[in-house]
């Protein structure tokens, strides 16, 4: 199990991607075969370091460093239609599942992801974790996404949680940047744990 630091804490809020469910190779490959069509790429690099921003944001990204000629919109539905056709290949992230388990009626828990709601959804249905949820913020959901504080500040809102109560979990530099500008404290899911 992940340790958690001291506490006591108020609310939980989990990012999905990469932290509840082990989605990001998945992600990563779906994001191949759409850009493959326009003839640009993302560097694996690149992805990691992106992970929790918004989806459209990291088309703009890769538009403009590969200098492609694609519509961001058309190109994030390829993406996203790839990634669900291949939902039924995503696991959890076990030692994360196992707290939001341990931890459902104790605290009120969110989702904060900078993913799609629908494409969330229907992970966390795939999972059987839906119910364990008090509230899910996604990319419709906020004007600026991560590392901008406003994910975060928006699911603490909607659990009536002060931001110095809760506890973020995440597996990204910029989620973790996004909960420090929150005031939360954060646990950081690494890939060795998965």
């Amino acid at each position: 199990m992940l340790k958690l630091p001291p506490g006591p804490f108020e609310g939980f809020i989990f990012d999905c991607d990469g932290t509840i469910a082990d989605t990001m190779p998945l992600h990563y490959t779906a994001w191949q075969s759409a850009l493959g069509r326009w003839g640009a790429a993302l560097p694996e690099d690149l992805f990691y370091r992106l992970g929790g921003t918004k989806t459209e944001r990291v088309a703009e990204i890769v538009k403009e460093r590969a200098g492609a000629n694609f519509s961001v919109t058309e190109m994030v539905q390829a993406k996203e239609d790839f990634f669900v056709s291949h939902l039924g290949e995503v696991q959890p992230i076990l030692p994360v599942v196992e707290i939001i388990r341990a931890w459902e009626g104790k605290v009120p828990m969110a989702v904060a992801s900078g993913g799609m709601v629908g494409v969330i959804t229907l992970i966390l249905e795939n999972l059987g974790l839906t119910e364990y949820f008090d509230a899910v913020v996604t990319a419709e959901d906020v004007v600026y996404g991560k590392p901008h504080p406003e994910t975060f500040l928006r699911a603490a809102h909607l659990l009536g949680v002060t931001p110095q109560k809760c506890l973020v979990f995440e597996d990204s530099p910029t989620g973790i940047e996004a909960a420090e500008a929150a005031g939360m404290a954060w646990v950081e899911v690494t890939r060795e744990i998965r």
